[in-house]
């Protein structure tokens, strides 16, 4: 490993030799500033990681940064677009509506808006991972531990949505229209700008609306955007920010979980790419309302408050299909069924506050936040299944129909309660004291020092079995230091440690104790072209206890109804170790590129792989290239995607489901018509790759997207 990182960082001193490139030793340089910035990269200070408020360059760990205008090139819609699209992470899709999110092994279960934390349910089955991008300017990856902002501390990374504010006083705007596979088509407008005189009121509005199908039978989709923000320059040092947002989804036709992977001789059912397990009739619709408003006040001299109050509101109501089981190859008979209806809400409510400042002490200035937070999650979930004397859905349906010739006629709906039984009743209380301090030792030698007292709590009810976990006042600590070996070249290294509760249950109905460990992760941070180009290697190390892994097939649970459940095993002494590469930027005038590597391993103590169904490489290179003298601008690039192979153990039994490594490739095409107006494509799995996106999910798998098309117009004003 010691080898490795010393390969990595030779390499990247190559580009330092470099003249053409590199910066001169005599070249002025400000470190709190970001000389020039390239459609891929960003000027702006981050709050992810530490909320210092630090350049990408200035933080102690690998973060990546998916721009607006990335958003526009590579025609990223959900926030599932962009973690396919990010450096070192992955998705799981488990059906139409849930997805997992992974880094360096681990499930991403940290996500924030604007910097405030967030949580989701579970899978984002209340449509959170379906968020549309339209409302966001950019979304921020900090890979690692990210305990200090985002409470419980978790090993794999923290997702940053940042909104789009009304910062313009001038207004402007656009207005898109296109049209797709499938049938999809959509239609995006985003205006804003000052509506007195002095600029000091400022709106903005961004509305979506799509519909479309997709490449599996029956499913139909409508979708709702809007967003509203204001702002206001209550004082020249005061700034009050208003605003809503609303999002609904309406499908038909979708996905409960995925396709059987076994026919009943043990081997593997090879569906082709449209077949479902739904029905015309099945829906999973959400709705994601968020109502925000922070005051912050500048005092001069480096020093700033502010105060955040957000409210979430996401709903979701169901009536869904499951089938499960095995096929006889020849009669399509042998799978069990089970329809669900379900009407669930999830409120939280999230007051947050933070002192940024700016110490003098022998002469230097150094960086300190204070904050505090305190969250409150209330949800509930009314089942309207017909019940059976216990208050769990009927396991008393009929057998699903023939498989092989499964059509919409197959399974008509049972027909489901008009009023709902409480079956889950869960609130998740969240408390949170931080602090950290960046010194500055010298020009060349930056330390930061921090940590969060955190108190998170989960207690409810949920199909008759009561939850009760959490903990108090747990210190999270983190220790960071960044040494300027050049102008352009930075090393970096951070340390945290790591606590996650975790709602898994062992063979014996015992809830797993809390995922506990360590996060290391070093690095060299360079950038070239004057900050047009960055570039990051990190190498990390994260140690865990008590990981829950899949422990055998699903077993009774005790108690009334003895509905089956998942067992899981604590695994001791889990390491997961790697490194990833990131170059990012405009190396060349009209050269956009964003490129990546990653690769880890992870084991337990007993060597045995852990979490095989995430792959261990991932290689992700998107570009573009703008062509000037053609009209106002011909703009053409493309990408690769590459994950390596992964397997599932299906239900802890002997047989895996192997997904064997894949690349996809995509192209886009962007002609400039006038200065206001263009036209743009793209094609996404250009070579039409036959793939798994899920494998060994309770003996199902899921077919990735096909080969599919976008094209728009788009015009600006």
């Amino acid at each position: 490993m010691k080898f490795k990182f010393a390969l990595m960082l030779g390499c990247a001193g190559m580009f330092a030799a470099a003249p053409a490139m590199a910066q001169t030793a005599g070249e002025a340089r400000d470190d709190d500033q970001i000389i020039v910035t390239g459609a891929y990269t960003i000027a702006d200070k981050i709050d992810t990681a530490t909320g210092l408020g630090l350049s990408v360059q200035e933080t102690p760990q690998s973060v990546s940064i998916i721009t607006a205008q990335r958003i526009l090139d590579q025609n990223l819609i959900s926030v599932k677009d962009v973690i396919e699209n990010g450096i070192g992470v992955a998705v799981n899709e488990t059906d139409d509506v849930r997805n997992s999110f992974f880094a360096r092994g681990f499930e991403i279960q940290n996500t924030q808006i604007d910097g405030v934390p967030t949580a989701w349910a579970l899978g984002g089955d209340r449509g959170e991972t379906l968020a549309d991008l339209s409302i966001y300017e950019r979304v921020e990856i900090v890979r690692g531990a990210t305990g200090l902002l985002s409470g419980v501390g978790d090993p794999s990374a923290s997702i940053n949505l940042v909104r789009k504010h009304a910062d313009r006083t001038d207004w402007s705007g656009y207005v898109n229209a296109g049209y797709g596979s499938w049938n999809t088509w959509r239609l995006s407008g985003d205006v804003g700008g000052a509506v007195t005189s002095d600029g000091r009121l400022r709106v903005r509005g961004v509305a979506r609306y799509e519909e479309g199908e997709a490449f599996t039978d029956y499913y139909k989709n409508k979708k709702l955007v809007l967003y509203g923000t204001l702002e206001a320059d209550i004082t020249p040092d005061t700034l009050l920010r208003v605003g809503f947002s609303h999002q609904r989804n309406d499908p038909h036709g979708v996905f409960w979980g995925s396709l059987p992977t076994f026919y009943s001789d043990g081997t593997i059912a090879n569906w082709r790419r449209s077949k479902t397990t739904a029905q015309p009739w099945t829906t999973w619709k959400t709705i994601n309302q968020n109502f925000f408003t922070s005051l912050r006040h500048d005092f001069g001299n480096g020093w700033s408050i502010q105060g955040n109050y957000n409210r979430q509101r996401n709903t979701q109501f169901t009536e869904i299909l499951y089938l499960s089981g095995q096929v006889d190859r020849e009669t399509g008979l042998g799978l069990f069924s089970n329809p669900y209806s379900a009407y669930g809400v999830s409120i939280q409510n999230s007051y947050d506050a933070q002192l940024k400042g700016k110490l003098t002490v022998f002469g230097r200035d150094h960086d300190l936040v204070l904050g505090y937070l305190n969250s409150t999650l209330n949800r509930h979930t009314d089942s309207f299944c017909p019940l059976n004397g216990v208050p769990i859905c009927s396991y008393n349906f009929p057998a699903a129909s023939d498989f092989n010739n499964w059509n919409e006629n197959s399974y008509p709906n049972p027909g489901f309660l008009e009023t709902g039984l409480r079956v889950e009743q869960e609130r998740i209380k969240q408390i949170g004291y931080y602090g950290a301090l960046r010194v500055n030792v010298t020009d060349w030698l930056k330390v930061i020092g921090g940590g969060r007292l955190a108190t998170w709590k989960r207690n409810g009810v949920a199909y008759g079995t009561a939850t009760t976990y959490g903990d108090k006042n747990v210190f999270i600590p983190y220790a960071g230091a960044l040494v300027d070996i050049t102008p352009n070249h930075r090393i970096y290294a951070s340390y945290t440690t790591i606590y996650q509760p975790q709602n898994l249950r062992d063979r014996n109905y015992n809830q797993l104790d809390p995922v506990t460990g360590k996060s290391y992760e070093v690095g060299l941070k360079s950038n070239f072209f004057n900050e047009a180009l960055q570039t990051s290697v990190a190498l990390f190390r994260i140690e865990q206890d008590n990981l829950g892994q899949i422990d055998g097939p699903q077993i009774p649970a005790p108690g009334v109804g003895g509905l089956p459940f998942q067992p899981y095993r604590a695994a001791k002494g889990a390491v997961s170790k790697g490194f990833e590469i990131e170059a990012t930027g405009e190396p060349l005038e009209g050269w956009n590129i964003n490129a990546g590597y990653s690769q880890f391993k992870v084991r337990d103590a007993n060597g045995l792989n852990v979490n095989t169904d995430q792959p261990r490489r991932l290689l992700k290179v998107f570009s573009t290239y703008t062509v000037q003298g053609v009209l106002n601008g011909f703009t053409f690039g493309g990408g690769v995607n590459y994950r390596s192979s992964a397997y599932g153990i299906v239900n802890g039994s002997p047989f895996a489901l192997r997904q064997n490594g894949f690349a996809l490739v995509n192209l886009m095409a962007r002609l400039a018509v006038t200065e206001q107006f263009e036209v743009q494509g793209n094609i996404e799995n250009l070579l039409d790759k036959k793939y798994y996106s899920q494998v060994g999910n309770f003996s199902q798998y899921r077919y990735g997207e096909p080969r599919s098309f976008m094209v728009s117009a788009n015009y600006k004003f």
